[in-house]
């Protein structure tokens, strides 16, 4: 009986340890394994991430001048063609009649020009030239007359007032032949040249129906405005094509152009030469391009500012029309306060916090502004300083005052998978039992 007691009383205090040794483990606070980083003064450049859609740099929707039936497509979709290569021809027969009428027309109108401009003297002028010869005649008959009496006079035949009538009649005569010689002057000068510009002015405007009409005939010929590659084409051999409405689309595809939007409040950093990276929304194609027009108003309901970014595409690899990832390098400041980007966590209050392991390895929040932020590097504007320990990683869920132990990079992995084969093994085991 007494050894059943001591025995008894010996469980008993067994027990009471392992329970009291369970209590004391239970109240030990729990440490937490996290990586760290430091607060370091170092370069960083500000970047711009903004997604953008593609187009060609030059593109251009073909259309014919006239409306007449396709007659013959020289390209597919698809096919490359170089500037001013004859794409389609249209119907063109009563084009080409109405060339040949016109220059017809014109031929004849440049045989009356010749006509005219050798042709013998019209009647107007012969009639002015016989006025012009009878008051010669009447004039030199009055001249001889006064001569004749003058010489009378002299010999004392004649009275001086017959001499003063002969004079009379010179001067009627005189005035008469002027006059005459005048009119005729004006003759030559003026139906003689307003006849042969007439005839020219016929003539000039026979040729411009000539040459509008050749050009509607050249316009049955649909040539490309510029080299590229022909992304659509509307219609099929016979039917109709329409002045105006777009036949072929053609791009040329080997400059493109990303047209990114980005915020108001970062237009500032931005500038016409800057380098940018352009990746495909799938990955599969990237190029380096630069900024080339940078739009000159907010839009005001975005509240964003366009940008154009322009890159050569060898090869086509980017596709104008779909989505691309574009990166603006801007300005880089040399001497900045920065932490990992990983280590920002947002704060209960809405702002941006980090996680500052003190000597004990104690975690305390704080709260910080930033300012430059890229994918792996922040700047931080004041919360915290130089020198600082900050967590990285593990640290999600933790509050302040919380007690860490600062593991090396992929420490926590090989302990998370030694802990999982352990409890394979023991699982292995307990089959086994």
């Amino acid at each position: 009986m007494k050894k059943t007691i001591i025995i008894a009383t010996a469980v008993v205090l067994l027990m009471l340890s392992g329970c009291a040794k369970e209590k004391k483990e239970e109240e030990k606070p729990p440490v937490f394994g996290v990586q760290v980083d430091k607060v370091e003064h170092e370069p960083i450049q500000r970047v711009i991430i903004a997604e953008g859609v593609l187009r060609a740099l030059e593109q251009s929707a073909v259309t014919p001048k006239i409306s007449a039936p396709v007659l013959k497509f020289f390209v597919n979709k698809g096919s490359a063609v170089t500037a001013g290569q004859v794409l389609a021809t249209l119907e063109s027969k009563d084009l080409e009649a109405a060339v040949v009428d016109t220059r017809a027309a014109y031929a004849q109108a440049e045989a009356n020009f010749r006509n005219v401009s050798k042709a013998a003297v019209p009647e107007g002028m012969v009639k002015s030239l016989a006025d012009v010869q009878s008051a010669q005649q009447g004039l030199d008959a009055a001249k001889r007359l006064v001569d004749s009496r003058e010489k009378l006079y002299k010999d004392g035949a004649l009275p001086r007032r017959q001499v003063d009538e002969a004079l009379v009649l010179y001067a009627q005569a005189k005035a008469q032949f002027d006059t005459a010689n005048k009119h005729l002057e004006s003759v030559q000068g003026v139906s003689r040249v307003e006849d042969v510009n007439i005839a020219r002015a016929q003539a000039d405007s026979a040729k411009g129906k000539m040459d509008a009409a050749r050009a509607q005939l050249s316009y049955a010929e649909v040539h490309s405005p510029i080299s590229g590659i022909v992304s659509e084409r509307m219609l099929f051999p016979g039917e109709m094509a329409q002045a105006g409405t777009p036949l072929l689309n053609v791009m040329d595809v080997s400059n493109v152009i990303a047209r990114v939007s980005i915020p108001q409040a970062q237009a500032g950093f931005v500038h016409v030469g800057q380098a940018a990276k352009v990746v495909a929304s799938d990955g599969t194609a990237a190029a380096d391009g630069k900024i080339t027009v940078i739009s000159p108003a907010v839009d005001p309901q975005a509240t964003t500012l366009e940008v154009w970014v322009q890159m050569s595409n060898p090869g086509g690899r980017l596709k104008p029309g779909g989505t691309v990832k574009v990166t603006i390098q801007c300005d880089t400041l040399k001497d900045a306060l920065v932490v990992p980007t990983v280590a920002l966590l947002p704060h209960e209050d809405g702002s941006t916090a980090v996680y500052v392991v003190n000597k004990e390895n104690l975690i305390h929040v704080h709260k910080v502004q930033t300012g430059i932020r890229n994918a792996d590097k922040t700047q931080i504007v004041s919360g915290v300083q130089e020198g600082d320990v900050v967590v990285v990683e593990g640290g999600v869920g933790l509050g302040d005052g919380a007690k860490v132990k600062i593991e090396k990079p992929g420490e926590g992995e090989k302990k998370d998978d030694e802990k999982g084969k352990k409890d394979d093994d023991h699982k292995e085991d307990e089959k086994k039992k």
